[in-house]
């Protein structure tokens, strides 16, 4: 069964309630959803469900991946598919797809870390124009050896590096916080 808008609107309020300062910023999410948009689909075109990975090792690393298309060191994440159940489940098969990363896998914590929700460009290769992304970020870690083995279609290198050296603010503190 796919990701429902009440699979969504569910994690949302959870963590809406560890994080009531972002309430504001999602705001343009429920509209959607109360309007009845399927949300989970890149075919929606104000806006949609997006879900990403942050993947710490034993040394508290994360992993952060080159994005070909972007040409960004970014964390694994990606567009939901249908045969997605759950927004942790896509963040884990986008860290899986881009990675290779498979065994030893385990989430941190039951809801997202960080829900981002940031404008999009238009795109017109895709015929997409401006819009926004709402990224479901979930924590994992990884125990032991990892080999990775990049998505070269959309991944063209990996590095594992500092937490300290994650971009976003606000994902920074929190993973940082649930290493502690």
């Amino acid at each position: 069964m796919p990701i429902t808008a009440d699979h969504i609107r569910t994690t949302v309020a959870e963590y809406a309630d560890a994080h009531p300062e972002d309430k504001h910023a999602l705001a343009p999410l429920g509209e959607l959803l109360d309007h009845g948009a399927d949300v989970t689909s890149r075919k929606e075109l104000r806006g949609h469900v997006t879900a990403g990975a942050v993947l710490v090792n034993n040394q508290g690393e994360a992993l952060f991946i080159h994005h070909v298309a972007l040409d960004k060191w970014l964390t694994p994440g990606g567009h939901l598919e249908p045969e997605d159940v759950n927004l942790m489940g896509a963040a884990l098969r986008e860290l899986i797809e881009e990675t290779g990363i498979t065994l030893s896998i385990s989430p941190m914590q039951a809801t997202p870390v960080h829900i981002d929700v940031h404008p999009i460009p238009a795109n017109e290769s895709k015929g997409e124009g401006a819009h926004w992304h709402a990224d479901f970020r979930y924590l994992f870690r990884a125990s032991g050896d990892q080999a990775v083995r990049l998505q070269e279609e959309e991944v063209s290198g990996y590095a594992w590096r500092s937490v300290d050296t994650i971009a976003d603010k606000v994902l920074r503190s929190r993973v940082a916080a649930a290493l502690r």
